[in-house]
């Protein structure tokens, strides 16, 4: 059987999927023993090995001396980006009890990505794109409210990092996806893992946490790396290459059932009720969103 370049595309997104949920698991388990600038050095170092060993093995490096000027500033831009959508994903993971609850209101990033490419790509984006930009807001609000009336107690502690991640993500996404075409998936990832690694060093230096940390943290840091900074990303970078990144939201958006289903089996909690509704509402924006992209699309071509 012949695999199309289309259900190539969908399988790489599914594993980037799946990767990507097991992160929220394994990479909670290790921050409940040591310290974010701990953390993120020996994920991302473990991160930049697997990267580095699979650019050998695809012979990727010699396309760094294909890259133009304008490509490194690129570079430098995206992972300047990358460093702080990383830092407030990893906060919130950090802050936030269940991961499950950061996986759910991280589900307001298309809406984001959206308003970003109507202003910076000149998208259009239609009213199912519009009803589910306002669910998936609405959804993340539910989650996140607390009950309190007072402004600075309205929200749970950790849903901030979130909402900031998620910004910096968008700028990030929109950057990646005008200039998928003309630098590598592999060479954005060994850039972003770079960069993300060295300022994790420099903030465990200037903290001044000790480098040696826990086996069991390190276990969790070995399994957790292979499947974000690596298996994550690539296989993220390449589905754009055979599928838009519409289609790829839509299964993108499964992810927090992915997160449910695995801190349920690996921490032994559920969150509550109305985390779980909110939950489901913003899924089920980001399949509205999705739907309304391939909508748009539907009727570009049918005009051409």
């Amino acid at each position: 059987m012949k695999i199309t370049n289309t259900l190539k595309g969908y399988m790489l997104a599914l594993v980037s999927v799946i990767a990507v949920s097991n992160v929220y698991i394994f990479s909670k388990a290790a921050l409940l023993e040591i310290s974010l600038p701990q953390f993120g050095t020996y994920w991302f170092f473990f991160g930049l090995i697997w990267v580095m060993l699979f650019a050998w093995y695809r012979k990727s490096f010699k396309a760094i001396k294909e890259l133009r000027p304008k490509n490194y500033l690129i570079l430098l831009v995206l992972g300047i980006i990358e460093v702080l959508s990383t830092y407030f994903f990893f906060k919130a993971i950090y802050t936030i009890s269940n991961p499950t609850i950061v996986s759910f209101i991280g589900n307001i990033g298309p809406a984001f990505i959206i308003t970003l490419s109507f202003f910076i790509l000149k998208e259009r984006f239609n009213k199912l794109e519009l009803f589910g930009m306002i669910m998936a807001l609405a959804g993340a609000f539910i989650i996140s409210y607390k009950g309190n009336s007072g402004i600075d107690d309205m929200f749970i502690d950790g849903a901030q990092y979130v909402l900031i991640g998620s910004i910096f993500g968008a700028f990030n996404a929109v950057i990646i996806k005008k200039n998928i075409r003309r630098i590598p998936p592999i060479i954005l990832t060994l850039s972003r893992t770079t960069f993300l690694l060295f300022f994790s060093f420099l903030a465990l230096l200037l903290t001044k946490n000790a480098l040696a940390i826990p086996i069991t943290a390190l276990k969790n840091i070995l399994i957790g790396s292979l499947l974000g900074p690596f298996l994550t990303v690539i296989a993220g970078y390449l589905a754009l290459q055979y599928i838009p990144l519409s289609r790829k939201a839509i299964l993108a958006s499964t992810k927090g059932l992915f997160v449910l289903f695995g801190s349920y089996l690996y921490f032994g909690n559920f969150p509550e009720t109305i985390a779980i509704i909110g939950g489901i509402v913003t899924i089920i924006g980001v399949l509205m969103i999705a739907l309304g992209k391939i909508q748009l699309q539907r009727e570009f071509k049918n005009k051409k």
